[in-house]
């Protein structure tokens, strides 16, 4: 089975995708998914204990006199981020015809979040998709091209932030690793603008010019129409403040669980840990573990130490910290979500009015 289940010639169309094929009690007993997962957690404890200076009897002690209040606060401002990404993703969607609400666009949110802390290769954007298809009229292909449209206004989101982050954050000079990061920032941005601009002028005359199947070139015409009719230019302002707003979750928190941590040594104001939060959001674009599991943390701490001067053991705590609430209590909430959710089943919803999709920017 590949990860998306319309690509490709000879493989199934989306009216073939059973929910069979994206059951994630299925995914989760295949061998290579219990390989992302363990493999990752292992590599990760024997990074931790090569790090010069990390001294593991130490961690119990700063978690323990952690200031309890601002680590709600920091779990708290993270879920609110979660209706901010359901009312995005409910204006894309209505922008392509469909009025979906956004009580239903975060309950699918939440639980695709879930999928993507369990399986690799990204898979829970392909079940948000299929969520939302067995759920109502949107098709498969449609619904991708929103999902393809939020995920390039993250991106630049993050890249934009970041840079403004760290100019605020190294005004007495960039550090030589964050020029690097600055530099990669930039082509990620230009890239991003050449893809969208190629695609809108010059997509489907290169897809029908090739040898494909028909049923590829419709695949493309839809998600083609998800992604230019979901971003009107009336609706662009918009989505461009909740963008900016769901990554500032992400830098408070961080923030937060830093102040609650209590590290005398530590100097990281609001820009640094917008610059270090979006440097984590962007590693785990990243699909090579659940989560960006591994990866994450690893770019992280190398930040906070290499560029901040975290000491270690102050920089894996913060992190391991920041995690569990990103991560762990993900997986322990987004259960309960998923087994009580009628969403899962197909049982559908229902559609608030929905306007005639707005003229593509």
């Amino acid at each position: 089975m590949t990860d998306d289940p319309t690509q490709g010639p000879g493989g199934p169309t989306e009216d073939q995708v059973s929910a069979d094929q994206l059951s994630i009690v299925r995914r989760l007993r295949q061998p290579r998914t219990i390989v992302s997962i363990v493999l990752p957690v292992i590599l990760l404890a024997l990074f931790a204990r090569a790090l010069p200076g990390f001294k593991l009897e130490e961690l119990p002690g700063y978690l323990g006199q952690s200031n309890k209040l601002l680590l709600v606060g920091g779990f708290l401002v993270f879920y609110l981020g979660f209706p901010l990404r359901g009312l995005r993703w409910a204006l894309l969607v209505r922008g392509t015809g469909f009025g979906l609400k956004v009580r239903d666009s975060t309950e699918i949110i939440f639980i695709s979040w879930l999928v993507n802390c369990l399986v690799p290769a990204k898979l829970g954007d392909v079940y948000r998709a299929y969520l939302l298809k067995i759920n109502s009229p949107v098709s498969l292909s449609r619904t991708f091209g929103t999902v393809f449209i939020e995920r390039i206004l993250d991106l630049f989101a993050i890249v934009v932030l970041g840079l403004g982050a760290g100019f605020i954050s190294f005004r007495k000079g960039l550090p030589p690793q964050v020029q690097i990061v600055f530099a990669i920032g930039v082509v990620v941005v230009i890239a991003l603008a050449i893809g969208l601009l190629s695609m809108r002028n010059f997509g489907r005359r290169i897809i029908v010019r090739l040898p494909l199947p028909q049923q590829v070139v419709e695949f493309y015409d839809r998600f083609e129409e998800g992604v230019f009719s979901a971003v009107g230019l009336r609706a662009l302002p918009g989505l461009v403040v909740l963008t900016g707003l769901i990554w500032t979750t992400e830098a408070i928190r961080l923030f937060l669980v830093i102040r609650a941590l209590g590290f005398a040594d530590v100097e990281i104001g609001p820009s640094g840990a917008f610059f270090v939060a979006l440097t984590g959001s962007l590693l785990t674009a990243v699909p090579l573990t659940p989560a960006g599991i591994g990866v994450v943390e690893a770019g992280v701490v190398g930040v906070l130490t290499l560029i901040y001067s975290v000491p270690t053991t102050e920089a894996v705590a913060i992190v391991l910290v920041d995690r569990a609430i990103s991560v762990v209590s993900i997986l322990i909430l987004g259960s309960l979500a998923y087994a009580g959710s009628s969403l899962r089943r197909g049982r559908g919803i229902g559609e608030v009015g929905a306007a005639a999709p707005e003229p593509s920017a």
